[in-house]
């Protein structure tokens, strides 16, 4: 799986969020932590549309944020509504790297994107571990359901 680009806006999890009064900042825009909770919000949404919540429950293992970068495109505004993709742009033995980003509905595009990079963790012995091949068809399965965001809108 490649490295899609900024403006790719086909995505397998998309979450809808208000932007709220509360996360303007003195400047009267969206302040920047409020992007990366975007960005869990849509990580958590794709563990759970894509069936990998239940791994989590059945298995010692379970997924666990490495890192997570984003690049802020253009300031973000109240009122406004953002629907936020996340798809895996790299499947590695032990990590996936899940590709975000951020869409205003009001301004009519991406204001912010970046990546979260997650690892497969054995929490009983503190450390990572690989991802099951069925773990992987799971994902690649889920992967191929993608849809333009025009689509997710509806």
């Amino acid at each position: 799986m490649g490295r899609p680009p900024v403006e790719s806006t086909e995505f397998p999890a998309w979450v809808d969020l208000p932007v709220e009064w509360n996360h303007l900042d003195a400047f009267g825009h969206v302040n920047n932590t409020h992007y990366i909770r975007w960005f869990e919000s849509a990580r958590v949404a794709y563990l759970q549309r894509c069936g990998l919540i239940e791994w989590m429950a059945a298995d010692p293992a379970g997924p666990i944020l490495a890192s997570i970068e984003c690049h802020y495109r253009r300031p973000l505004h109240f009122p406004d509504t953002v629907r936020i993709g996340a798809r895996v742009c790299e499947l590695g033995r032990t990590r996936l790297v899940l590709y975000h980003i951020v869409y205003s509905l009001e301004e009519g595009q991406v204001v912010a994107d970046g990546r979260s990079h997650v690892v497969l963790f054995d929490y009983s012995r503190q450390r990572p571990t690989r991802i099951d091949p069925q773990y992987r068809r799971q994902i690649e399965s889920f992967e191929a359901t993608a849809v333009p965001i025009e689509e997710a809108a509806n």
